[in-house]
């Protein structure tokens, strides 16, 4: 198997400006990320970025950078433009890697990946992890998603899925063997469909939900969800997540 990594880097936050330019104990956050990237045995590692001085900043560390265009709303639409202008293959794969995440597991890029390869009814894969106490399945900012038996995404929601009637008429903790789980945020696509995505028009429900992914599911498309025992590491949205990062990259060096 063999599959390309893109990290979509944009130079504009609004709530950490020029987030993939800081630093992390002596290297850009985006660095970090493509460093994390590289140990996931991917064919090549590419940031696509919508600005000069990260391309700047990549230059000085020996990462592949392309510069793509400052418009895009979303990663998905910078990474379609990415596979476009680096002319892959409508079956390759490629792996979507934000970059926000310095702390993210090799392994888990791999295998969002391999999973993919194993379906190829899918047109993407994406990750999930359990989840063990009610407070995490209330919270909206958890997107929770639902697996059919052949590891397919049924439905992704802010809201509590499946939901364990008894248990919260009772108001008690989650059942034990209820299949309840937190989605994370990392995609693997075949260049194909990655091309047709803008083409195709939003979903109400992703509308409504905030959740993008609900379009490929609403248009009929099959979504592969592996299965992780660990949690994600934390990526980073805001200065007081970036010293929590900071303080956690030090632990693991």
């Amino acid at each position: 198997m063999t599959y390309t990594v893109i990290i979509p880097a944009r130079y504009a936050s609004t709530r950490l400006p020029a987030k993939p330019l800081a630093d992390i104990h002596g290297k850009p956050m985006i660095v970090r990320v493509a460093e994390r990237a590289a140990l996931a045995a991917a064919q090549s590692i590419w940031v696509a970025a919508d600005d000069e001085r990260i391309l700047h900043a990549l230059t000085e560390h020996n990462i592949n950078g392309i510069l793509t265009a400052s418009h895009h709303t979303s990663g998905t639409d910078r990474l379609a433009e990415a596979v476009m202008q680096l002319g892959l293959t409508d079956d390759a794969i490629v792996v979507n890697v934000q970059g926000d995440e310095p702390l993210i597991a090799p392994a888990l890029i791999h295998n969002v990946a391999a999973d993919l390869a194993a379906h190829p009814e899918s047109v993407m894969s994406t990750v999930c992890h359990p989840i063990h106490t009610r407070t995490d399945m209330l919270n909206p900012n958890i997107v929770k998603v639902v697996i059919d038996n052949a590891g397919h995404a049924l439905y992704f929601s802010r809201a509590p899925i499946p939901y364990p009637r008894d248990a919260f008429a009772a108001n008690t903790e989650l059942p034990d063997n209820l299949p309840v789980y937190r989605h994370i945020g990392l995609y693997a696509y075949r260049v194909g469909f990655l091309k047709q995505y803008a083409a195709l028009s939003p979903a109400p429900i992703e509308q409504f939900e905030s959740l993008e992914q609900l379009r490929v599911l609403w248009h009929g498309h099959k979504i592969s969800v592996s299965i992780s025992p660990h949690p994600a590491a934390p990526g980073v949205d805001t200065a007081a997540d970036l010293a929590r990062v900071r303080e956690l990259f030090l632990l693991e060096s």
